[in-house]
C-alpha cells in the first residue's frame, strides 16, 4: 500500500496552505508566467490556463494519491488571493525525507511569504508525520531562494555540478537554456529550533501552529 499525505490545509499567522481549486486557474497562470519563475523551474513557457487546469485537476493531485509529495496553493488569509505554492516532492517514506519546492507570485514577494509557509510546512512534516529530513536544492544563480533556505534554518551540503537547466532572456528577447549548478540544503526537526521565533521578530508573524 502507498504511503500518502493526508488532503489537508495548514494556516500561520497571515497565510492558509490548501488544496488547489479550479477558482486558482488564472492567478496561477499569470504567476507561471512571471519571468524569475520562467527562469528557476521547468514549467511550460507560455504557461496557459489549460496548463494551469491540468496542474490542478490532474498533476497536483496525482503528487499526493500516488505518494509521491503533496502540492499546496499559499493563500492570503484576510484576502484569500492566491500568492504562492509549496511543492512537497520526491518523498522517500522509507527514509522519511521529501524535498521542498517554492514558487511566490510576483504581486506577493517582499513579504516573507516564501519563508512563512516553506516554514509552515516544514514544522508539519516534521511534527506532525514525523518526518526526519527535508531536502532543497536551488540553482546557484538563485539567490532569493537560497535566502528562503537560510532563513528557516537550512543547511548547504554541497554543490551538484552541471545539474540543473535554467533559462535566460536573450538580447532578441527569447529564451535560452543555461546549464548551471545546484546548491542541496537539508532541514532537519533539530534544525527548526527558535526559527519561527526569529522569523517572527522580522516579520510580524507570530504562529505556525494552527493545521488542521
Amino acid at each position: 500500500m502507498t504511503s500518502t499525505f493526508p488532503n489537508i490545509s495548514i494556516s500561520t499567522e497571515r497565510l492558509v496552505l490548501r488544496p488547489l481549486d479550479e477558482d486558482d486557474v488564472p492567478a496561477l497562470a499569470e504567476m507561471m508566467n512571471d519571468e524569475q519563475v520562467v527562469a528557476w523551474t521547468s514549467v511550460p513557457h507560455p504557461y496557459t490556463e489549460a496548463d494551469a487546469r491540468h496542474w490542478i485537476t490532474r498533476l497536483a493531485p496525482a503528487e499526493r494519491t500516488e505518494g509521491r509529495g503533496i502540492v499546496l496553493a499559499v493563500t492570503e488569509f484576510l484576502t484569500q488571493r492566491l500568492v504562492g505554492l509549496v511543492h512537497l516532492k520526491n518523498t522517500d517514506w522509507r527514509v522519511r525525507s521529501s524535498e521542498l519546492a517554492y514558487v511566490i507570485a510576483p504581486w506577493a514577494r517582499g513579504e516573507g511569504y516564501a519563508s512563512e509557509s516553506a516554514l509552515a510546512l516544514a514544522q508539519w512534516l516534521f511534527h506532525d508525520r514525523d518526518f526526519e529530513r527535508l531536502e532543497l536544492r536551488t540553482a546557484a544563480g538563485n539567490t532569493a531562494s537560497q535566502q528562503v533556505a537560510q532563513k528557516i534554518g537550512c543547511i548547504s551540503e554541497g554543490v551538484l555540478r552541471n545539474a540543473w537547466i535554467a533559462r535566460a532572456r536573450t538580447e532578441d528577447g527569447t529564451w535560452a537554456r543555461v546549464r548551471t549548478d545546484v546548491i542541496v540544503w537539508s532541514l532537519l526537526p533539530e534544525d527548526l529550533a527558535g526559527v519561527g521565533e526569529q522569523l517572527a521578530d522580522a516579520s510580524g508573524f507570530t504562529s505556525y501552529s494552527d493545521w488542521n
